[in-house]
């Protein structure tokens, strides 16, 4: 059992950094809005050093490199955000923003009616926050069927009947979607090119045939790592090799 002393110590220590954070926040805030995006920059990565993570914090950062035409940190920032609340419409309009001023067109695989349908309903929440909406649903339902047994008259008890079938319902679909999703990020490994141009090869080494090139601000996907070197998959399937101090990874948090 821990002792009183140390979890107070333990408090006090996460309400101090909390305080710390929300000042440096205020004080990134007001260097945007004064136009002194580098010092903004600053403050934002010293609310990450103290292990910070959050979707607003990711976007304030992007915007800001953004602001300084630095395309790879800009999508870089914006994909991360857009990780932990894949729904916003506001980060997906800036990120379009940024992605424009990158130099790789390239063309994506058709989509499946499946792909199509996840991108539109699955893909709009993160794993973790369909888990918690299967919670609430299900939460939902206990009280519902409760109410069903305890209140008098037939409107009443049809009402209660109906939303805890409906609610039982959206628990299953939010667990499937739920496990969906996490499969889906178990499964991809995205990263972001930083180097101004990258030159992806056929194997793992220097020597070997020059496939194509790579561009600041491309999204790539990572299937493998040998030794210094990344194999990678671009969106309209091609994979290849380079090295990996060339691009950074999302899901660093």
């Amino acid at each position: 059992m821990k002792k009183p002393w140390i979890v107070l110590a333990v408090f006090f220590c996460n309400l101090m950094v909390f305080a710390q954070n929300n000042t440096l926040f205020e004080q990134a805030t007001k260097a945007y809005n004064e136009g002194e995006f580098e010092k903004a920059i600053a403050f934002y990565q010293q609310i990450l050093g103290n292990e910070k993570h959050s979707a607003n914090l990711y976007f304030n950062l992007a915007n800001a490199h953004y602001k300084l035409g630095e395309i790879g940190p800009s999508v870089y920032y914006y994909e991360k955000a857009l990780l932990l609340n894949p729904g916003d419409s506001e980060i997906k309009n800036n990120l379009s923003y940024a992605q424009n001023m990158k130099l790789d067109a390239i063309e994506k695989i058709p989509e499946s009616a499946f792909a199509r349908f996840y991108n539109a309903t699955v893909a709009q929440l993160s794993f973790d926050q369909w888990a918690y909406l299967a919670v609430g649903m299900m939460f939902l339902f206990v009280v519902s069927y409760l109410l069903y047994y305890m209140l008098f008259g037939a409107t009443k008890k049809r009402i209660a009947f109906i939303t805890s079938l409906a609610s039982i319902s959206l628990c299953m679909v939010s667990v499937v979607f739920a496990y969906w999703q996490y499969q889906e990020n178990a499964a991809n490994n995205p990263a972001i090119i930083f180097s101004r141009e990258v030159t992806i090869t056929s194997e793992p080494n220097e020597r070997s045939e020059r496939i194509f090139t790579l561009h600041e601000g491309t999204k790539v996907n990572v299937l493998e790592k040998l030794g210094d070197w990344q194999k990678i998959r671009i969106a309209d399937g091609q994979t290849g090799w380079l090295p990996q101090e060339n691009l950074k990874l999302l899901k660093d948090f």
